[in-house]
């Protein structure tokens, strides 16, 4: 090789050096500006000197060296507004603030199903770390609506009455709406066990801690355990971690969708969701607006609900309830009124109901499900249609039956609907461990309505 062509050669691997290195530059992630905590009020921190984005993580160092994990939840000029994911205690003033790199995602995969974590996606069951190899946003990435493919199956949740009267189809979004102790967890498990999806994701979010393990134990059991996922985040949490917990669950099903999975999503529940958007809404200073909820509130529940549903043409599907507390029973509760409007349907379980021992105590009168006539058959609307009349219709005379003032022969269809009224009563009611498939639903319903030996 002559000395002109060793020269080019020498040139050209130095010219490969040098762009290896300035891509090597540019890749390479910013240093964090570290900032310092100068105010703490309730449970917001402010912090001065650093730069972060809102949704972005920081590490607050204590003296002691302890670490408490924050996320930017707003921002006043060159002050951002941080709030703690886990306990703040020890934190003092000028305690280190340091923005975490690549903040805001979660690592998901198959090993997580038969496993319980927290908000923070730590296991609380015992059976040790987590190895998943894949990533995905917490907050998800929104889906084209024109992408997604259309509710066109049902989807069997082993519940006679929802599988007959109030059919859900794959992909369906739907709101369980009721008060405090009408049987809600009861009416979830029984669906967690008896559903056909094949992945179960759980979130129980801002209820009671002892519902977890009674939940995992008593309801779900070690046999449809192998195939859910538990994501707990009790009322002691950080209203932070209860955001988390929701979204967290949310992810951890829309993993299992794009895997292709039929999954079916239970979060429980929706109201507590909302109240600790509240909490941090208002803790760093926005204005309450309906019955004490800011508007902060009313745009994060359609970003929750609208992450689940069917995915595009080829993937699976997430079918979703999402239990709504209304409190004192009343429906028109600002979120059970904002859930009613965003949801595919809701299902509402009664007091009175509840309270005459009849269960589940599902008030079929007030419940629709939106997309039950694009996936049931003719026969079975009409069928489900004559039930709701007759029961519509044996309500509407209840007083008058009760007293005897109602004489047989006065009206054909009052007649019609008090001989079938023991029989829709036996039908609308199911031991919680009692499994109904949706053809065998479909078979009592027709039997319920055939017309009553004389």
């Amino acid at each position: 090789m002559t000395d002109a062509a060793l020269d080019l050669a020498r040139a050209a691997i130095w010219r490969e050096g040098l762009r290896r290195r300035v891509r090597a530059v540019q890749e390479t992630e910013p240093p964090a500006v570290e900032g310092s905590l100068t105010r703490m009020v309730g449970l917001t921190l402010e912090a001065a000197g650093c730069q972060a984005s809102v949704g972005d993580y920081c590490d607050v160092i204590a003296g002691d060296g302890s670490r408490t994990a924050t996320e930017v939840v707003g921002f006043a000029g060159d002050r951002l507004y941080l709030m703690p994911s886990g306990d703040a205690h020890g934190l003092g003033p000028n305690a280190r603030v340091i923005p975490r790199q690549r903040a805001g995602t979660v690592r998901v995969g198959p090993e997580l199903l038969g496993r319980i974590v927290d908000g923070a996606a730590q296991p609380l069951d015992g059976l040790g770390p987590l190895s998943c190899s894949a990533s995905v946003r917490l907050t998800g990435r929104p889906i084209n609506p024109l992408s997604r493919h259309p509710i066109s199956e049902p989807l069997d949740v082993g519940i006679r009455s929802i599988n007959s009267l109030l059919t859900i189809g794959r992909g369906q979004r739907v709101g369980l709406f009721a008060g405090s102790g009408v049987g809600k967890s009861v009416l979830l498990g029984m669906m967690a066990r008896y559903t056909s999806a094949q992945v179960i994701v759980v979130g129980l979010i801002g209820e009671r801690g002892r519902e977890v393990k009674e939940f995992v134990e008593r309801i779900l059991g070690p046999k449809d355990r192998s195939r859910a996922v538990v994501v707990a985040t009790p009322a002691d949490h950080p209203p932070l971690m209860r955001l988390h917990g929701a979204w967290l669950a949310t992810a951890i099903a829309e993993y299992f969708r794009d895997q292709g999975a039929s999954v079916l999503l239970l979060m429980d529940s929706l109201t507590r969701f909302a109240q600790a958007q509240r909490e941090i809404a208002l803790a760093i200073g926005e204005a309450p607006a309906t019955k004490g909820y800011p508007p902060s509130v009313f745009a994060r529940l359609p970003q929750l609900v609208e992450r689940a549903g069917n995915g595009a043409t080829g993937c699976g599907s997430i079918t979703a309830f999402y239990t709504v507390l209304t409190e004192g029973d009343d429906q028109n509760d600002p979120i059970a009124d904002a859930a009613r409007a965003i949801l595919d349907g809701h299902i509402v379980l009664s007091r009175r109901i509840a309270e005459s021992g009849h269960y589940p105590a599902i008030d079929v009168e007030a419940s629709i499900s939106r997309a039950m006539h694009e996936i049931a058959a003719a026969p079975h609307l009409a069928a489900a249609r004559q039930f709701r009349q007759a029961l519509s219709t044996y309500q509407q005379h209840r007083d008058l039956i009760a007293i005897g003032a109602y004489q047989r022969g006065s009206d054909p269809r009052v007649d019609q609907a008090l001989a079938l009224w023991p029989r829709m009563q036996r039908f609308l009611q199911q031991d919680m461990r009692e499994r109904v498939d949706l053809a065998t639903s479909l078979t009592a319903l027709t039997e319920t309505l055939s017309e009553p030996a004389k």
